[in-house]
């Protein structure tokens, strides 16, 4: 198990992009907005950063098989495991309705033919513009 204030948020992000790419679940504890934690495993299908500066989880919540959003600044720990994907997920092609008002998000792509650093240093430089 990992604990998230023992490492930067850019070893966290790499490590659950290594873990979206390799489509293996993660255990999450994760504090809610009311301050409570919670335990859930998730199977992350992307990742997002809002018009305010948070990085956010996309992913099945294997538990209740809904989808969910978790940000990553709440993340307590995780673990990540070797499995593979179970819940069945969105349509990954259909493009997705953004709403109009309210959370707005910003979709970062990424070459996957690039090594992993390569990978989060484009992200970082995206978050930064």
């Amino acid at each position: 198990m990992r604990h998230t204030n023992r490492e930067t948020t850019t070893h966290t992000l790499t490590r659950l992009i290594k873990a979206l790419d390799a489509k293996h679940p993660v255990t999450i504890t994760y504090t809610k907005a009311d301050g409570t934690e919670t335990i859930r495993t998730i199977e992350i299908y992307d990742i997002v950063v809002t018009n305010a500066g948070d990085i956010v989880l996309k992913a099945m919540d294997r538990e209740t098989g809904e989808s969910r959003s978790f940000r990553l600044d709440r993340l307590v720990s995780y673990t990540i495991h070797r499995s593979e994907y179970t819940v069945a997920r969105p349509a990954a092609d259909e493009p997705k309705a953004r709403p109009a008002h309210g959370l707005a998000t910003v979709t970062v792509l990424y070459p996957v033919d690039l090594p992993i650093t390569a990978r989060i240093d484009l992200l970082a430089d995206a978050l930064a513009a």
